[in-house]
């Protein structure tokens, strides 16, 4: 079934019954408390892909170390990727910092005041550059998420692949048809709420809903079925082998990944990536290892678990395993272990370094 647009009497109802719900039933965030564009869009930037209750405390931590646009882009790249670590995704962090520094060095602090403007913004896509426009500026245009994908899939019946162009232009449309545009940026969080807390993916209470009588899927028993995703490319399984160099004298290795990536600019221990699982003396052969026993004396090399850890990625999983590399002595290329944690670093690496004792003060 396409839905292409609702008749005004079904747009006034939905926008009405949501909003009702929504002022009732609204979480007290602390970015629903302003509508200052930096702290919206901080919100928005850490809130993709991600969810409210781990993004909440990076967004009181940004607020605290960067209460402004232009404290954060006076810190360096680096410290604003530490800060991250943990929410993945760091394309979103590098973008943020650059994000600031464009406003604050060449807009002069101020964000743009309207939708297309902000859509200029490196980083901000339809949906941020919406949320921010509506909430801040009051500007009708609808924002159109994963929350929102399902609300109106189920509710009007729609089966169209909400990741197909087709699908993005027929939601695109529904949504900017039932906005309220005399409210726009609480119909936008109303929306939002209810699929983040009502209509969610899995055993929604459909007999208590709001929209019971109206709901397509409900009334067909196709809940489950809706929103439809076209097929997504195969997850690739990459075999990962990080080399940890340990001195006598408490020091160790760490390299910053320069290529293009999710990890771009982040630090790692000295690693070698295949598509398939490196036997011990496969990894002794590798380019990486060379590199190692040929500018230090190794003393003993070691595996520090009996199974990889398992680290899934949106597009491929990590089966990592880590090998302790003991050596006399590393000198000026490496970092004393009591400062590893100045530097950002992959999720999984700052798990090794928290759990591996040597690491520990």
């Amino acid at each position: 079934m396409m839905y292409l647009r609702p008749v005004q009497e079904d747009t006034t109802f939905f926008h009405k019954k949501l909003i009702t719900w929504y002022l009732n039933n609204f979480r007290k965030l602390p970015w629903r408390k302003t509508i200052d564009p930096y702290r919206i869009w901080l919100s928005e930037i850490i809130l993709q892909q991600t969810r409210v209750a781990q993004g909440l405390p990076y967004y009181e931590k940004f607020v605290e170390t960067y209460p402004t646009v232009h404290e954060l882009a006076s810190a360096s790249q680096e410290e604003v990727l530490k800060l991250w670590q943990g929410l993945g995704y760091y394309s979103r962090a590098r973008n943020l910092h650059a994000t600031a520094q464009y406003v604050s060095n060449e807009l002069g602090g101020v964000f743009p005041k309207n939708y297309k403007g902000l859509l200029q913004l490196k980083g901000v896509g339809d949906y941020t550059a919406s949320a921010i426009a509506s909430i801040c500026y009051n500007e009708p245009t609808a924002v159109v998420d994963g929350n929102v994908y399902r609300v109106l899939s189920r509710v009007f019946g729609i089966d169209t692949p909400i990741n197909s162009t087709e699908g993005t232009k027929i939601f695109k449309l529904l949504a900017q048809s039932l906005l309220d545009a005399t409210q726009p940026g609480t119909y936008n969080q109303a929306i939002m709420e209810f699929g983040a807390r009502y209509c969610v993916p899995q055993q929604p209470e459909c007999g208590e809903c709001i929209f019971a009588e109206q709901c397509d899927a409900y009334r067909s028993g196709r809940v489950s079925e809706l929103p439809v995703k076209g097929k997504k490319n195969r997850v690739k399984k990459i075999y990962l082998d990080y080399f940890v160099v340990l001195s006598e004298d408490d020091r160790t290795l760490l390299e910053q990944r320069t290529q293009k990536g999710i990890w771009q600019q982040l630090y790692e221990f000295p690693s070698v990536r295949s598509a398939k699982k490196q036997s011990l003396a496969a990894l002794k052969h590798s380019e990486a290892f060379q590199r190692l026993a040929r500018d230090f004396d190794i003393t003993a090399l070691t595996e520090y678990a009996d199974e990889p850890v398992i680290h899934k990625l949106s597009h491929q999983h990590l089966y990592t395993r880590f090998w302790i590399v003991n050596v006399d002595a590393i000198g000026s290329l490496g970092i004393a272990l009591k400062e590893l944690e100045a530097y950002p670093v992959p999720v999984l690496v700052a798990r090794f370094i928290s759990e591996f004792k040597p690491f520990q003060p």
